[in-house]
């Protein structure tokens, strides 16, 4: 499990907040406000955003900001407790209390509005609600058109009920409850079967749910569809198949990684098939800022001018896997890649 403490080796940039109130939302759920010591204003966030909480061990862990972007003076995350994670949002909620200091990073968005849209359906599975509560707030404020459909097992697991409330009663937000048994509630196909000129669709929740409205939103226009992963399946690296470990090359030849060239020196590294392009490059004296080493925050992009990358990040589009990969997580289907550095 990870440790917490006020005293850690964070980034010079993380802001060292107190927590001002833990409040009870639904079965295994927490949400925390977060707050300045010295009751200043924290730095600004728009619908969407995310913080990065740091542990002492050196693990991050990311959680959306739920709450007003106006609400200047403090940050709300909510976390679903999961006894078979990875031990953070167990630790989080057995020893984050009233007035502890904990570390966070600045807000970062990887899943904004689309200002272009007239028109968005969120689609929320569980604690996926949160970055899309932001939203609704936004939205509310703006006049935006919307509609939040909110899919979990009960009423005991549903977070946020009382801020909903007025948005259940003018139907812009719908709660869906499915016993515990997918397919019983929100009817996802029937829901997206046909795009909507101007509409945009947001998805976050579980890996299943995540399936689901993937697979019923595939045939929407390219960029209407935006989603957020809350948790990487597994680090990439971990996930190398016995293929992955001894890849034949066209010749038949077991090849052991692939080269990395440094552009600007000339400079050829091997990357073996239990390291990272981010791990070859430390090793080396190159430093690539990253934060989430799953694929998750795109901190560690690095713009690539030759070969074929194979792209396991959950965060860049298709357009910008044209141009840059994420050291963390990518690989390469070619002998060699070429790295702007």
């Amino acid at each position: 499990m990870e440790q917490l403490d006020q005293q850690g080796d964070y980034p010079d940039s993380s802001l060292r907040l107190h927590v001002r109130q833990v409040t009870y939302q639904a079965h295994e759920i927490n949400s925390y406000e977060l707050t300045d010591p010295e009751g200043g204003v924290l730095p600004p966030f728009e619908a969407g955003a995310h913080i990065d909480f740091y542990f002492r061990d050196g693990s991050v862990r990311q959680y959306s900001l739920c709450n007003d972007p106006v609400e200047r003076k403090r940050y709300v995350i909510a976390i679903l407790r999961l006894p078979e994670g990875r031990g953070g949002s167990a630790a989080l909620h057995e020893r984050i209390h009233v007035q502890r200091s904990v570390a966070v990073g600045m807000p970062r968005n990887n899943f904004p509005i689309n200002k272009d849209a007239n028109h968005h359906i969120f689609l929320a599975g569980g604690i996926g609600v949160t970055p899309m509560k932001s939203m609704v707030a936004t939205l509310e404020r703006g006049g935006g058109s919307y509609e939040l459909h909110y899919c979990c097992k009960d009423w005991k697991h549903t977070a946020f009920y009382d801020e909903f409330a007025p948005f259940i009663a003018s139907g812009k937000v719908k709660i869906h409850h499915d016993g515990g048994i997918p397919g019983n509630g929100l009817d996802i196909k029937a829901l997206l079967e046909e795009p909507k000129d101007g509409t945009h669709v947001y998805y976050c929740g579980p890996p299943g749910f995540m399936g689901a409205c993937e697979r019923f939103s595939s045939h929407w226009p390219e960029g209407t569809v935006h989603f957020e992963l809350f948790s990487p399946t597994a680090s990439p690296k971990t996930q190398l198949t016995g293929e992955e470990m001894a890849q034949l090359d066209g010749e038949g030849i077991v090849r052991l990684g692939f080269q990395i060239k440094i552009a600007s020196t000339g400079a050829m590294y091997t990357v073996p098939n239990d390291k990272s392009i981010h791990e070859v490059l430390a090793e080396n004296g190159i430093e690539v800022d990253s934060t989430c080493r799953s694929g998750m925050c795109g901190d560690c992009k690095v713009r690539y001018l030759e070969g074929e990358v194979d792209h396991r990040d959950l965060i860049l589009s298709g357009d910008e896997h044209d141009e840059y990969l994420t050291t963390c997580c990518s690989r390469s289907l070619s002998r060699e890649l070429v790295l702007d550095l």
